[in-house]
C-alpha cells in the first residue's frame, strides 16, 4: 500500500478541497485530473476534509460511523471502466445509490474471480467495524432514518436475538452496504497510490468527537457517557468567548475516558488505524479536548453552565504512536488554548495551526502575524470554517483596512496602497517560515464570500460549494507554481 512517511520533513505547499468540491464531487477523473495539477504547481499536499459518510445536512463533522467511507463519493465511471456498469445504466436517470446497486448486482453476476476474492478479504479485514456498520445502515432505512435510541428497544440495546434475526432479515442490504465500503475503499486508495506515486501527500481530517447517530455510538454505548437509558448524560460543545455569548453546543457525546484507557484505547487505536490507511498525515480538529473538555449537562439549551473535565491525551497519544510509529499528526489548536494543551502539543511535537486572517489585529503579539510563525506549524490563509481571503478582506471595516494596510507598509510587503487580494495573503503564507503551507482552492480561484464551504453557528447552504475548470486559467496556475518555487517548497523540483 502506497504511503508517504516523515511528510513534514521537508517545506512543502499544499491546497485544501474537500472531494465533493470537485466538479463532480467523486473520486472519477477530475479527483486525478486535481492531483495533476497539485504536480504542476509543485504542491505535494492535498487536504481534504473527512470522508466519512455524512447526515443529511452534509456536514462532514458529524458522521455515522468513525470508519466509513461516503459512498456519495464513489465514482461511477470507475464503475463502468470495471464493467460494473454500462453507459445504458448510468443513463437510465437512476439516482447514484439506485446505480450502486445495479452495479452490486453486475459485481454479483459477472465472474470477476480476483475482484470477489478483494471484497471476501476486505469483509474479513475490517469486520471489527464493518458488520456493525452495515446493520446500523440497514435498520437505520428499514426504520425511515430515525435515530437508533428510538428503534425498538431490543434492538436499541442490541440483545442477542434480536441482532440475529435483524442479520437474516436484512442480509441483503447488509451485503450491499459492505459492497458500497468495499468500492469506496478501493477507489480511495487508487487515488492515493496515483498521488503518491508523485510525491503528492494525502491529507485528512478527523473530528475529536463522535455523532450521538453512529453506528460507533450504538455498537459499543459503554464508550461513551450515557445513562441506563442510553441517553446523553453530557454533550459537547465550547464555553462563551468572544465568538458567542452563549459558546457552542455541538451536542456530540462526551467519551468515557476512564473505560477506554482501562482498554487501552482500543476503539481509538482502530479508529487511527483507520485513517492511517487512508492518509499520509491527519489533522485532529479540536485537539484541545484531548487535554480538557468542555462538558455541558444535556438538559442545558446553552454551553453557558457546563465545565472543563479533563482528558488523558497524554496516555492517548502515547499509544497512537507506539502502536503506529511512522503516522504524522497534526493539531487543530485554534482560538484559546492553555498553557496545559500547548505542552500536550509540544511533547509529541506535533504542529499546530496558524491563520493569516487572525493576525491582523494590530497587535504585535498577535500569535498569527508572519513573523511570530515557527517551523513546527502549518500556516493557511484560511480554512474551511473561513471566509475566502478575498471575502475576508473586503468584509473588512476602514479601520481594520488601515491596520492591515499599516502592516503591510512597514513590513514591506507593499509600497503604497494597492493590495492585490487574495495573491498576497497566499504570498505571504508560502514565504512564512512553517514547514507547511496550505492554501484553500477558492484562493487560488480569487473567489469571494459567496463561494466559502461553511459558515459556522449555521445549518443552510453549508457544504455546497465547487469548482469547474474553467475558473482555474493559465495566469492562476503559473503564479502559484512560482510563489512555491521562489519559496523553496516543492521538494520535487529540489530535488530533481
Amino acid at each position: 500500500m502506497a504511503y508517504i512517511p516523515h511528510v513534514l520533513k521537508q517545506r512543502r505547499a499544499g491546497v485544501l478541497l474537500h472531494i465533493t468540491s470537485l466538479p463532480k464531487g467523486d473520486m472519477g477523473q477530475d479527483a486525478f485530473k486535481f492531483v495533476d495539477f497539485l504536480s504542476r504547481v509543485g504542491a505535494t499536499v492535498w487536504q481534504t476534509l473527512p470522508l466519512n459518510m455524512t447526515h443529511a445536512d452534509g456536514s462532514p463533522y458529524q458522521c455515522l460511523s468513525a470508519h466509513a467511507g461516503n459512498p456519495n463519493l464513489i465514482s461511477l465511471e470507475k464503475l463502468k471502466e470495471q464493467d460494473w456498469l454500462s453507459q445504458s445504466d448510468i443513463d437510465s436517470g437512476l439516482d447514484k445509490a439506485s446505480l450502486i446497486e445495479v452495479a452490486f448486482e453486475n459485481f454479483n453476476r459477472i465472474n470477476a474471480p480476483q475482484a470477489q476474492a478483494n471484497f471476501t478479504r476486505f469483509i474479513k479485514q475490517q469486520s471489527h467495524w464493518l458488520d456493525d456498520f452495515s446493520l446500523f445502515i440497514a435498520l437505520r432505512k428499514h426504520y425511515q432514518y430515525v435515530s437508533w435510541c428510538d428503534w425498538p428497544s431490543p434492538l436499541k440495546l442490541r440483545q442477542l436475538d434480536a441482532i440475529k434475526q435483524a442479520q437474516s432479515d436484512f442480509s441483503d442490504e447488509i451485503a450491499l452496504e459492505k459492497f458500497k465500503q468495499f468500492v469506496f475503499f478501493e477507489q480511495w486508495h487508487a487515488l492515493k497510490e496515483y498521488a503518491n506515486s508523485q510525491n503528492i501527500a494525502l491529507f485528512g481530517d478527523i473530528p475529536i468527537f463522535i455523532s450521538y447517530d453512529s453506528a460507533d455510538v450504538w455498537a459499543q454505548p459503554e464508550m461513551f457517557k450515557l445513562d441506563s437509558d442510553l441517553n446523553m448524560k453530557v454533550v459537547a460543545g465550547v464555553p462563551p468567548d468572544y465568538f458567542s455569548e452563549t459558546g457552542q453546543r455541538w451536542g456530540n457525546p462526551h467519551y468515557n475516558w476512564l473505560l477506554m484507557q482501562a482498554d487501552c484505547f482500543k476503539w481509538w487505536l482502530a479508529r487511527m488505524r483507520t485513517q492511517n490507511a487512508l492518509f499520509d498525515m491527519v489533522r485532529i480538529d479540536h485537539f484541545r479536548g484531548l487535554e480538557a473538555a468542555w462538558e455541558i449537562p444535556a438538559s442545558e439549551p446553552t454551553a453557558i453552565n457546563g465545565e472543563w473535565v479533563l482528558a488523558p491525551g497524554d496516555a492517548l497519544l502515547d499509544a497512537i504512536i507506539k502502536h503506529l510509529p511512522l503516522i504524522t499528526l497534526v493539531a487543530e489548536d485554534l482560538g484559546i488554548i492553555t498553557d496545559e494543551v500547548n505542552a500536550l502539543r509540544e511533547k509529541f511535537d506535533l504542529p499546530g495551526m496558524k491563520i493569516l486572517q487572525f493576525a491582523f489585529d494590530g497587535s504585535d503579539e498577535n500569535p498569527y502575524l508572519p513573523e511570530k510563525i515557527t517551523k513546527n506549524s502549518v500556516v493557511y490563509t484560511g480554512t474551511h470554517d473561513n471566509d475566502t481571503s478575498l471575502g475576508w478582506y473586503e468584509g473588512l471595516n476602514e479601520d481594520q483596512k488601515m491596520v492591515f494596510q499599516r502592516y503591510l507598509n512597514e513590513h514591506g510587503y507593499v509600497e503604497d496602497d494597492d493590495v492585490e487580494m487574495p495573491l498576497l495573503l497566499i504570498d505571504m503564507a508560502l514565504a512564512s517560515n512553517a514547514t507547511l503551507a496550505i492554501i484553500p482552492m477558492q484562493d487560488i480561484l480569487k473567489l469571494g464570500s459567496v463561494d466559502r464551504m461553511n459558515t459556522p453557528g449555521t445549518i443552510e447552504g453549508n457544504w455546497q460549494w465547487c469548482f469547474n475548470w474553467m475558473q482555474l486559467d493559465d495566469a492562476m496556475v503559473q503564479a502559484l507554481e512560482n510563489s512555491i518555487l521562489q519559496n523553496k517548497r516543492n521538494p520535487n523540483a529540489l530535488r530533481g
